[in-house]
């Protein structure tokens, strides 16, 4: 996988590359997809999902974010037509959206709303904290949305003494699934 440069900074910092890989696995993207994101914030996601879907639609509610995800999408030579909007989600998402990542928890009850509503075939959200993924699973649950949940943690080595130690990044819940397509 190509890596991502990030030149530009924003206060909530990128999703990790590794939880990036699988994040793209998940959603499996192609080039006929329309991929929708909500939250952005460096473009990190948005910057890989460009190298393999048709279109892209990105909302952020915060200007600044907005900005860097831009600075950071421009650095890297997006070709993929990306569509960054502010906008608080769901308002500002695409009604033709196959794939769906929220980056975010904020309002994401009323986003996957939207991905019922609107047969949105793939859905990826990351949780970092516990409480928020027990009930976004509800709510995945509730909407019949689920398919899996994956909870992992990666660790970087570094050099402790001469000998190498661990530091481990926060654990990612992954909340994965869509609508079927039986359902639409």
């Amino acid at each position: 996988m190509s890596s991502v440069a990030l030149p530009h900074d924003a206060k909530a910092g990128p999703t990790k590359s590794e939880v990036r890989a699988v994040l793209l696995d998940k959603l499996d993207l192609h080039p006929d997809d329309h991929f929708a994101e909500v939250g952005p914030c460096t473009g990190a996601v948005t910057v890989q999902a460009a190298r393999r879907a048709g279109r892209v639609t990105a909302v952020e509610r915060k200007p600044e974010r907005l900005s860097v995800a831009r600075k950071n999408l421009d650095a890297n030579d997006v070709t993929t037509p990306v569509d960054l909007r502010e906008a608080e989600a769901p308002e500002g998402l695409p009604d033709d959206a196959d794939a769906l990542f929220l980056g975010g928890s904020r309002n994401y009850e009323a986003v996957l709303d939207y991905a019922v509503e609107t047969g949105v075939d793939r859905v990826v959200m990351n949780v970092s904290r516990l409480e928020v993924a027990g009930e976004a699973t509800r709510a995945f649950r509730d909407r019949d949305l689920l398919d899996e949940v994956v909870q992992f943690q990666v660790s970087h080595g570094y050099d402790l003494a001469g000998a190498t130690s661990f530091d481990s990044d926060n654990p990612v819940y992954m909340l994965v699934g869509g609508v079927d397509e039986g359902e639409r």
